[in-house]
C-alpha cells in the first residue's frame, strides 16, 4: 500500500522513524509549526495539501494532525480516504493515547507540556521566558514609561497572565529522542513560574499505528471520499459531516 502522511514538523523524529519500518511506501510532508495557533489558516493549508494529493499515486491520506484547535474540522476528502487520529492535540499523539492524557488532564489540569520536537522546531523561543520583572516582549517599566502608571501595570499582567493558567511543566520521555535540553527546558520553565515539574512517559503506538495502516476505528476517524471532518460532541472526538 502506498499513502501520503501530512504532519506537524515537530512530529518529524517520530514519524520518520516508523515511517523507515514500515511495510508500506509512505510520502511524508511536514509543515510549519504553529498552525493550529490560526486555525483558519491551518484548514486552508492543509485542504490546499490535501487536494495536491495525485490519487493515482497514493491510496490514502493520514493527517500527523487531532482537532487541533478546530484546524481540522472542515477538511474534505477528495477522492481517496483521509485518516485522522482521534484527539484534540498532538500531546495525546506523544502520550500514546486518549485515555493516558485524560488521566493526567484529570490530575493536573494546568500542565504545559515539552518535547524534543517543540523544543528543536522553535519552541523555546514561542515560549520566550523572560527574567523576573520582564513581561513576553516589555520590562514592566517599559511599559509604564510608554503608557502610565496605571495602563502600564494592566498591560503588563495583561500580557502575562496566560502563566497563571498552568501549575506543571511536564517533560514527555519519547523513546526516539529523549533528550537532556528538553529536560534542562522543562525544568527552566518550572523554576521561573513556580511551577511542578514532572516527567511523562511516551509512545510511539499513534505513530506506529498511522504509519504501519493500523487505523482502527477507536483511534482514527477515516473520512470517505466525498466526506468532510467534524468535531464529535462525545469522547470519539472526531465525526465525519457531508461535505458542505
Amino acid at each position: 500500500m502506498r499513502f501520503k502522511i501530512i504532519a506537524c514538523e515537530i512530529l518529524f523524529r517520530e514519524i520518520s522513524l516508523c515511517a523507515a519500518q514500515s511495510p508500506h511506501t509512505i510520502d511524508v510532508v511536514f509543515l510549519t509549526k504553529g498552525l493550529h495557533d490560526n486555525p483558519s489558516r491551518m484548514t486552508t493549508v492543509l485542504q490546499e495539501e490535501i487536494d495536491k494529493t495525485d490519487p493515482s499515486v497514493d491510496e490514502a491520506i493520514v493527517l500527523g494532525y487531532g482537532l487541533c484547535s478546530r484546524g481540522t474540522a472542515g477538511l474534505v476528502a477528495r477522492q481517496i480516504p483521509l485518516v485522522v487520529p482521534r484527539c484534540h492535540d498532538c500531546i495525546t499523539l506523544f502520550l500514546g493515547s486518549r485515555e493516558a492524557y485524560q488521566r493526567h488532564f484529570e490530575r493536573h489540569p494546568g500542565t504545559y507540556y515539552f518535547t524534543a520536537g517543540w523544543i528543536e522546531r522553535g519552541g523555546a523561543r514561542t515560549l520566550r521566558l523572560p527574567e523576573h520583572g520582564q513581561g513576553l516582549g516589555k520590562s514592566l517599566e517599559e511599559y509604564i514609561a510608554q503608557y502610565g502608571q496605571d495602563n502600564g501595570r494592566f498591560l503588563f499582567e495583561f500580557e502575562n497572565q496566560w502563566q497563571k493558567n498552568y501549575t506543571t511543566a511536564a517533560y514527555i520521555r519519547m523513546p526516539l529522542s529523549d533528550s537532556p535540553r528538553v529536560r534542562e527546558e522543562a525544568a527552566r520553565a518550572a523554576a521561573q513560574y513556580g511551577w511542578q515539574l514532572t516527567e511523562l512517559p511516551g509512545s510511539n503506538r499513534y505513530f506506529e499505528a498511522m504509519c504501519n495502516g493500523d487505523w482502527n476505528e477507536e483511534d482514527f476517524l477515516i473520512v470517505p471520499p466525498g466526506g468532510m471532518v467534524a468535531q464529535a460532541a462525545d469522547d470519539s472526538v472526531l465525526k465525519v459531516a457531508c461535505a458542505q
